[in-house]
């Protein structure tokens, strides 16, 4: 839109440190764990005297505590919170510093305006005394020229998929131990796990467990087009995570004309519509989760009424639109400061 972008981001292997990206700037440095004590040094050093309108701090984890020292207008960008499901993915040093620096950062930033994608995410804020009139709602995209039905049919046998980062604080062990379930009542039935993380190996280890390893399928990290292929093949799409901000590999199962079964928590509970484009179920009732999925792989005529839900609502979801919000929140952010 004819604005210049400055990316500021930590480092990773195999990353540039500095490179433009369709037009974006972007300087990256840090690496994962040390990137915020980056931040203020930067800031000061550099980007203070940069004349930027506006700065825009994604609040994730750790926070910048950048109302402290940002002299430009300043807007926030939130996905979810970490809370206590920070304790299911780390240990508890480390988990104890993240809930306490979230904590803290409730009260450092409730004059920030902030742009967040679910109404979990935004009532969550609320509760944490946010005024709900700083707060915008802006919903994630679709990427519809990827994200689409295209001809793939779906697989022969009933195909249950799960497609994100293999993180524990998703849960998919939820899954894996429903699936075990379910394979006493559909028994052609399969699971195709799509990602990759640090919870792959205990995963793997539960399917052998379970004695699933012929039922099982670990594809690892795809890219896009194998991604979709998948997805168009499942028959259902699960999310059994504790906590999402939004539930965007859900929304892309729907454009590519799969439903979901996921589980009721924030976030998640926002990307599923009860009865219209999915099932939700209680986080860690693996009974129930099981059921769920046997109920949805008996019943065509259901799957295919949900299926055409989701992908009907799925094309609301625009990245243009998305664009043009977002710009809106910042030029108002601009226009407040200088009155």
């Amino acid at each position: 839109m004819g604005h210049e972008v400055t990316l500021y981001c930590s480092s990773f292997r195999g990353g540039s440190a500095r490179e433009r990206l369709n037009g974006i700037e972007v300087i990256r440095e840090g690496g994962r764990y040390l990137f915020n004590y980056h931040v203020m040094w930067k800031y000061l050093t550099r980007f203070r005297h940069e004349r930027y309108d506006v700065i825009v701090d994604d609040l994730n984890k750790i926070p910048f505590f950048t109302p402290w020292y940002v002299r430009e207008p300043l807007v926030g960008i939130l996905h979810h919170l970490f809370g206590t499901s920070i304790f299911l993915e780390v240990p508890f040093p480390l988990a104890a510093y993240v809930y306490g620096m979230e904590f803290v950062a409730a009260s450092v930033y409730r004059s920030v305006p902030f742009i967040v994608v679910s109404p979990s995410t935004r009532e969550e804020l609320v509760s944490r005394g946010f005024r709900p009139e700083k707060i915008s709602l802006i919903h994630n995209g679709v990427q519809d020229n990827l994200y689409r039905v295209a001809g793939v049919p779906k697989s022969e046998v009933p195909l249950v998929g799960h497609v994100g980062r293999l993180k524990r604080y998703k849960c998919v062990d939820h899954l894996v131990r429903a699936f075990a379930i379910v394979k006493l009542a559909v028994t052609s039935a399969e699971l195709l796990i799509v990602g990759d993380g640090e919870d792959r190996p205990r995963l793997e280890k539960v399917v052998r467990d379970l004695g699933l390893g012929g039922s099982v399928r670990f594809a690892g990290h795809v890219n896009d087009d194998e991604k979709v292929r998948y997805l168009q093949q499942m028959h259902v799409v699960v999310n059994s995570s504790s906590k999402e901000g939004w539930g965007m590999t859900v929304v892309e199962a729907y454009a590519c004309g799969t439903c979901a079964i996921a589980s009721r928590v924030p976030g998640l509970r926002d990307a599923v519509r009860e009865g219209e484009t999915g099932i939700l179920y209680e986080f860690g009732n693996v009974r129930e989760l099981a059921a769920k999925i046997i109920s949805l792989l008996n019943d065509s005529g259901l799957r295919q009424r949900l299926s055409q839900n989701a992908l009907e609502w799925s094309r609301t979801f625009r990245w243009d639109t998305a664009a043009t919000q977002t710009l809106e929140v910042l030029q108002s952010a601009v226009s407040e400061r200088k009155l």
